[in-house]
């Protein structure tokens, strides 16, 4: 792994959240409740919090250390779990399409977006 795949990375998240968050803030008021646009709206800002992690450490560190490695791949499974599940679930109706299945691919997301902080936490120590 190298600091340009992380960087590389965490400015797709950070493009997608940008472009997600215009789609939901313009073309989707119109066709989700409010409660959905929240909820997809989540989905923005946790993506927008991993592109920023990705990029900080994509810059300032070096990926000999495991734990780096961890914390990489660890944020990055979770952001695809827990962002884009919501997602998913927020345009279910919308789309009209069954994705509960995806309900406990969301909280396993956030764990594991745990884990990866946490890796770089001790990292650091």
């Amino acid at each position: 792994m190298t600091n340009n795949c992380v960087i590389a990375t965490g400015a797709t998240f950070g493009i997608l959240a940008i472009i997600l968050g215009a789609f939901g803030a313009h073309a989707l008021k119109k066709v989700l409740s409010t409660e959905k646009i929240a909820s997809f709206e989540v989905g923005v800002r946790y993506q927008t919090y991993s592109a920023l992690f990705l990029l900080l450490i994509g810059y300032n560190t070096n990926f000999e250390v495991s734990l780096l490695q961890w914390a990489y791949y660890l944020v990055t499974i979770a952001t695809i779990f827990f962002s884009f599940s919501i997602y998913l679930l927020s345009l279910a109706e919308y789309l009209k399409k069954n994705f509960k299945f995806l309900g406990p691919v969301t909280p396993v997301g956030g764990l594991l977006m745990i884990l990866g902080w946490g890796c770089l936490l001790f990292s650091a120590i």
